[in-house]
């Protein structure tokens, strides 16, 4: 249901001549990053994070310890995001000094 979402923003995106180079605030990528995190959260569980991780994905730092330290699909299904001061500055600060690897947040923030 996201990718349609997302893919109908960029058909209208494209159908209305917007520039291709215009980029959106880091903040705003952050904050819909999450409402898209949390609709999904709320349809069922995520992917495990060993599931995520065969997937080829790598994972944050967080994400690495919790796979590492649980055995349990359930904990490795949570939603880390929700909990994590990454997500908090990505939505509030413009920049955020965050430097994790394989953080979605990290990724915004780069120009």
């Amino acid at each position: 249901m996201e990718d349609e979402i997302l893919e109908r923003l960029l058909d209208d995106a494209e159908a209305t001549g917007a520039q291709s180079h215009a980029k959106a605030p880091s903040r705003l990528k952050s904050r819909i990053y999450s409402a898209l995190m949390r609709h999904h959260a709320a349809s069922g569980p995520l992917l495990a994070l060993s599931a995520t991780r065969a997937t080829g994905r790598g994972l944050c730092v967080f994400e690495s310890l919790t796979s590492a330290c649980s055995t349990d699909t359930r904990v490795e299904q949570l939603n880390l995001c929700r909990v994590c001061h990454a997500r908090v500055l990505g939505e509030h600060v413009e920049g955020a000094p965050i430097f994790w690897h394989n953080c979605p947040y990290v990724d915004f923030q780069k120009r």
